[in-house]
């Protein structure tokens, strides 16, 4: 599936940390418990079906369900499906109003392994009618692949009953004979929803008419939504697919079209059939359907015809025309790379205006979001362009791993998803080479995961297959742990192999299983056959104890060196500062490649294979100037906490010779030290000293991890009510005005040389907005030069990079001339959505407090806003320096109109922004009798224990911005 902004399966863990206040002593018990026994296999073999005995339909009773009917959460093997014949016949014509249904039929080929009287495949929320089994059938040679034979013997189908499980049972009069091929046959007919899943039908606009499609989205369990079958990854089948639809319509597949014919309904309306080309072998979940009237664009890659179908004005406007551009340079690469051919004849990419998965890899019929393969002009300089190069690469990368070579069972779905993700980069890369491999894969897949993979109870990367069960624990796998945790090792695991072995042992491990099934186990053992087969990478042990290592446990360790002893140890980077975590308790141990260099020489690879260990060439003398760094370029996935001699030559050698390192060992050395105080294994001083270098630094993507952990976007309002404020403007802004003056001299003069800078685009903003934020003067009249340039002329545009801040302090440094201009903007019909979100933020940042009154009365209007814009208000307002007091002053006054639209989660939001500026007892009462007049018991008791826990948070952050004033007092001068 998508890459993660648009797979959009994932859990905030820190926003998990108020729930965890609830219940803490309770849910660190069973998260410990969950830590300790989450560990991975050696991988086992699938477990045995249950045996269906010769004359019953099946073991145990569903509770609750009809007797007889087995309850199985994955499908006995007694059948495995050859070949499906599928016909789809979706009742929509173009304008039609609903309720709608599809309606079909699948005749399914398969062997029969065992004797069985009883045929167990899925469905879901199917109906199905006129179920039979026929055979046996011939044998190949005997019989014309793909259609049925001459109807021989009927099996007869006495009884159909659905199991639990989305399971339907076919109870047969006759025996299935064990290595012979029968058909299922199954008529069927299922409700057509707008819910994005299964096969679903999503509206939208095109060159000013309204419209509907028909598209689907099976992974990880809808197929059996669409139609009855096999729906087990490994459980692969070759597919004839034929489409009914109307025929102002185009219907696409997997493979290529190969007739086009004409049929009479009952009714004797006209309908078109389109069948498509025999599937190559593949699991149900990549089966595809589309049925719209969008047009394409076409170019064809070695034979391969590349379509990308859209809207017909997005495809007018040359919307698509960038993602056509790289889609075949991406092909090529990754066929070259990993030395196998894609295997379909046509490729079609389409771009769906509603699709809640983001991107989907469907063999032949690729689906995306629309914004993750269209590129406006309008998006020069936004992130855009990188997006969609990221994301199709990834999609394609499944081409070869994920529907060539499938997972086995979902449990090792980072196969699928861990590799797609670590190829994503390298065909980016690779069509945009201005991006920076190194530097955007940490920025963008390391650091993130990093930052979560640390919790207890995180789960391991590779699990027991009996830990998924269920739709929803398959669902919950399509997370950052998977993705981003996935792409991580296999980075790593690349450089300690290097490049050349590890490509090698993939196309070893492509060929072994291609149109079959694969568990981790079976990766390693392939790079195990490269390993051997040479002598210049040695490992300290196997590949599969070192990988189930990183794969098979929970987190990641921390590295602690001590330069003097020479030693390097290793635990479980855990939260110190939380009573209820010891890391004593866990005693993980990773196998760890180093990579580190001395003095600016890199130095051959070591491994730690043990929880400490004497390293002579780690000893260095008395000079200042020796000094190590380990984790070059962020090469193992891991944090690394140095002793206090080691990390004083480091700040020595920052402030004199930053370049000496490289940027993304900058980026990790300050990203680590900072993520070391916060889970404390080291005091904030510490990681401040390693900040004093910064007015050399240069990389924009290192100033935002400073400015993220100083300057936090949730704490900006409250940091002014602190001592540290005037300290911390000081000190930054000595520091930031070299960057700052280089880019700020492009937006005066020649942004568009800004183009290609990547994270120019990305962090630009966070730099600016910053500066302002700490009073930078030039800064803000910049920031209302522009302001009033676009006030003066309308058709202006504020450079994008820049454009949230800027009409934010434009209307901040203004009056109501300012704040009603931005209104006139917003209400302009030309106005884009994120235009109108940067101007909803901006209204919000008003100095004068009638104005941000006024406009929390206009977001109670049901003519001047859209109803889920009050919510909206309400959530900028609350985080402004003088907005707290006012949005809370108007949530109570206005309480019981905002409950009726809103309920408890607009409180519950605002509490969570109230919380930081809960600094004493008086404002806990205040607050506390508020809750009592509009809570539940049950709620005022969640809500108390909230509003403790920003108490407490309050005075643990005031505590620390205390020892920062106090740093910040002794080197503001520095």
């Amino acid at each position: 599936m998508g890459a993660r902004g648009g797979s959009g399966v994932y859990v905030g863990r820190r926003a998990a940390a108020l729930v965890a206040a609830v219940l803490l002593a309770l849910l660190a018990a069973l998260l410990a418990l969950a830590a300790l026994y989450g560990r991975c296999r050696g991988e086992e073999a699938p477990p045995a079906p249950p045996s269906l005995p010769d004359g019953a339909a099946g073991g145990a009773g569903v509770p609750g369900g009809p007797p007889g009917v087995p309850s199985w959460r994955r499908l006995p093997r007694h059948l495995l499906p050859l070949h499906y014949d599928l016909e789809l016949w979706p009742r929509v014509r173009p304008g039609q109003a609903g309720p709608f249904s599809f309606v079909g039929q699948v005749n399914i080929t398969v062997r029969c392994r065992q004797d069985t009287r009883a045929a167990v495949l899925h469905s879901a929320g199917l109906r199905i009618r006129g179920a039979a089994v026929r055979g046996p059938l011939p044998e190949p040679g005997d019989a014309v692949w793909g259609s049925l034979p001459n109807p021989g013997v009927v099996v007869e189908v006495p009884e159909l009953q659905e199991a639990a499980g989305e399971v339907a049972v076919l109870e047969l009069r006759g025996r299935l004979q064990a290595g012979r091929r029968y058909v299922l046959q199954l008529g069927f007919q299922g409700r057509l929803e707008e819910d994005l899943d299964g096969l679903f039908l999503t509206r939208y606009t095109d060159q000013g008419r309204s419209s509907m499609l028909i598209a689907s989205q099976l992974e990880p369990t809808y197929a059996r939504t669409v139609y009855p079958c096999f729906d087990e990854p490994a459980m692969k089948a070759t597919f004839n697919i034929r489409i009914i639809h109307d025929p102002s319509y185009v219907a696409l597949s997997n493979m290529p079209a190969i007739d086009t014919s004409e049929m009479k309904d009952e009714n004797g309306s006209l309908w078109t059939v389109t069948t498509f080309k025999t599937s190559l072998k593949m699991s149900t979940y990549i089966t595809a359907f589309v049925i719209c009237d969008f047009d394409y664009v076409t170019r064809t890659e070695r034979g391969n015809e590349i379509r990308i179908w859209a809207r017909k004005e997005a495809i007018k406007n040359g919307y698509v025309d960038y993602a056509l551009n790289i889609t075949g340079p991406i092909f090529s690469f990754l066929e070259d790379l990993l030395n196998i051919s894609y295997p379909l004849p046509k490729t079609d990419l389409v771009a769906l205006p509603d699709f809640g998965a983001g991107a989907m890899e469907n063999w032949g019929l690729m689906t995306f979001q629309e914004s993750s393969l269209m590129y406006l002009p309008s998006d020069k300089f936004t992130s855009r362009k990188a997006m969609i190069a990221i994301i199709v690469s990834h999609e394609l990368g499944h081409q070869w791993f994920g529907n060539l070579v499938t997972m086995k069972w979902w449990n090792d779905l980072w196969l699928n998803e861990g590799l797609a993700s670590y190829f994503e980069y390298l065909g980016a890369t690779f069509v945009e080479p201005r991006l920076s491999l190194d530097k955007i894969f940490y920025d963008h897949v390391v650091q993130p995961v990093l930052r979560e993979d640390n919790e207890v109870g995180v789960r391991s990367l590779s699990q027991n297959e009996d830990k998924i069960k269920g739709s929803f624990s398959l669902i919950s796998l399509f997370d950052s742990i998977t993705y981003n945790k996935g792409a991580s090792i296999t980075w790593m695991l690349s450089g300690f192999l290097t490049e050349k072995l590890f490509i090698k042992a993939l196309n070893l491990y492509l060929k072994e299983f291609s149109f079959s099934n694969a568990n981790q186990d079976d990766l390693w053992t392939h790079i195990q056959m490269v390993v051997d087969a040479q002598d210049e990478v040695h490992l300290p042990a196997s590949v599969k104890k070192i990988m189930d290592s990183w794969t098979c446990q929970n987190g990641f360790p921390v590295l602690t060196l001590n330069i003097t002893t020479g030693t390097i140890s290793q635990e479980q980077f855990l939260n110190k500062k939380n009573e209820n975590t010891s890391t004593d308790s866990y005693n993980n141990t990773w196998i760890v490649p180093i990579s580190w260099m001395r003095n600016g020489s890199s130095q051959p690879l070591i491994w730690l294979d043990k929880s400490s260990k004497f390293f002579p060439e780690m000893q260095v003398s008395e000079s200042e100037y020796d000094w190590i760094l380990l984790n070059v370029n962020l090469s193992g996935y891991y944090r690394v906490n140095y002793d206090q001699l080691n990390l004083k030559r480091l700040v020595h050698l920052l402030e004199n010779d930053p370049k000496a390192i490289p940027a993304v060992s900058r980026f990790q050395l300050l990203d680590d030290v900072f993520a070391l105080t916060q889970f404390g294994y080291i005091q904030i001083e510490t990681a401040l000293e390693l900040t004093k270098y910064l007015a050399r630094e240069d990389e924009l993507f290192i100033w935002n991890v400073v400015l993220l952990n100083l300057v936090p976007e949730n704490l900006e309002s409250t940091l002014k009510n602190y001592e540290v404020y005037p300290l911390l403007k000081k000190y930054l802004l000595k520091r930031m005005l070299p960057i700052y003056h280089y880019y700020a001299g492009f937006i005066r003069q020649n942004v568009d040389a800004l183009e290609h800078d990547y994270f120019a685009k990305v962090y630009l903003e966070k730099l600016f907005a910053t500066a302002c934020w700490l009073g930078l003067q030039d800064c803000l009249d910049l920031s209302y030069e522009l302001y009033t340039k676009w006030m003066d002329n309308p058709q202006y545009k504020i450079p994008f990079l820049i454009r949230r801040t800027v009409s934010c302090y434009g209307v901040a440094l203004g009056s109501d001339k300012e704040w009603n201009f931005a209104w006139e903007m917003y209400n302009h019909t030309d106005s884009t959505k994120e235009d109108k979100d940067i101007l909803l933020s901006a209204m919000s940042c008003a100095k004068e407090s009638w104005l941000l009154h006024r406009y929390l009365q206009y977001g109670l209007s049901d003519t001047l806003f859209s109803s889920n814009c009050t919510s909206i208000i309400i959530s900028y307002v609350v985080t402004k320096d003088i907005g707290h007091r006012i949005a809370w002053d108007f949530v109570t006054e206005n309480w019981p109109l905002l409950n009726e639209r809103y309920g408890k989660e607009l409180l519950h939001d605002v509490l969570k922004v109230m919380g930081r500026f809960v600094n004493t007892d008086v404002q806990i009462q205040e607050l506390q009798v508020f809750y009592n007049t509009t809570l539940e018991e049950d709620e005022r008791v969640t809500a108390t224990l909230l509003l403790e826990f920003a108490k407490v948070e309050n005075v643990e952050r005031r505590q620390l911005l205390t020892k920062v004033a106090d740093w910040l007092h002794k080197n503001v001068d520095d």
